[in-house]
């Protein structure tokens, strides 16, 4: 059932801070800035008010949800956090890094779809932080635009998206990584990669075992379809043809109707940052479809070629 319609107010951070804890603490949803991206907030330990998030994306219930927490002391009262999970803490957190661990029975079922796991991470952003610190409780956010969409990287990007369905949107500026956070399911001193994100795996390899996904546990954004635009996307060289756009990494963009750069320079952090503003843009245009050029498949490339695959899967 879509939820209904409502204003749906912008704010800056002044009026929208008190604004969005009061919110939170009625149960109610909120538009909120990390330093990934936007995400769609309500009290992580309130099954009916996590319930909205589903709602206002339109979101499956199998696909579990990602709890913020206020301050790390929080860690240890929603999960189990072996020795290699608090070392990952100490180094990247506050920081765009989710850790999958085993879950305590204080957090509902509905934000961790059902499983024994549940991810947590600590945001960076300012904002982000300020409004946790005000409401003093952990917040479940994923990104806020309707699922399998494009994420939102400013604010504008919520309103397109969820505008109507939800009750404020917290300006917080645009996103400083632009991808969603790394997720890493951490099993002793095994170290999974559920999610590619800014903390690499060559950043990651310090601190234990780094291996792939494992099968049967799912993790926000894990499905093999996600971050599209409704313009049908393809990866790799491609010649150009009448109202094709190119999503450019190395090419010129000769002879496509619309070019997008994702960085002039060959910055992997300056292309995370562009992704998906640039794949709104390309989308909005009337297309009839998007090529993107592949990028280097390592360190933040592996995060934002993971996006493209995901995008392109439709």
């Amino acid at each position: 059932m879509a939820p209904s319609r409502m204003a749906t107010r912008l704010v800056g951070p002044e009026e929208g801070v008190p604004a969005a804890a009061a919110l939170l603490a009625s149960g109610n949803v909120v538009a909120l800035p990390t330093e990934t991206v936007y995400g769609l907030g309500a009290a992580a330990l309130d099954a009916a008010a996590c319930a909205r998030i589903f709602e206002a994306k339109d979101r499956p219930l199998s696909d579990p949800l990602i709890v913020h927490l206020p301050a790390i002391d929080w860690l240890g009262r929603l999960a189990e956090a072996p020795p290699a999970a608090c070392a990952l803490a100490d180094r990247f957190w506050p920081g765009p890094l989710t850790l999958v661990l085993r879950r305590r029975a204080v957090v509902p079922d509905i934000v961790t779809a059902g499983q024994e796991t549940v991810a947590v991470r600590l945001s960076a952003h300012p904002v982000f932080q300020q409004v946790l610190q005000t409401y003093g409780q952990p917040v479940a956010a994923p990104s806020a635009n309707r699922f399998g969409r494009i994420s939102p990287t400013c604010a504008a990007h919520v309103l397109d998206e969820l505008g109507g369905r939800i009750p404020l949107v917290l300006d917080g500026g645009p996103c400083r990584h632009g991808v969603e956070s790394t997720i890493v399911l951490v099993r002793g001193n095994e170290l999974h990669i559920l999610r590619h994100g800014p903390v690499t795996e060559e950043d990651l390899a310090d601190f234990g075992d780094v291996r792939g996904a494992v099968p049967g546990i799912s993790s926000p954004g894990g499905l093999a379809s996600h971050y599209a635009p409704r313009t049908p996307l393809v990866i790799g060289p491609a010649a150009p043809a009448p109202g094709m756009g190119l999503l450019a990494w190395r090419g010129d963009g000769e002879g496509f109707e619309r070019v997008e750069f994702l960085s002039r320079t060959g910055d992997l952090r300056e292309a995370a940052a562009n992704l998906y503003g640039a794949l709104r843009r390309l989308d909005g245009v009337g297309l009839k479809g998007i090529v993107a050029e592949p990028l280097p498949g390592s360190g933040l490339g592996a995060a934002i070629m993971e996006r493209l695959r995901k995008a392109a899967a439709r």
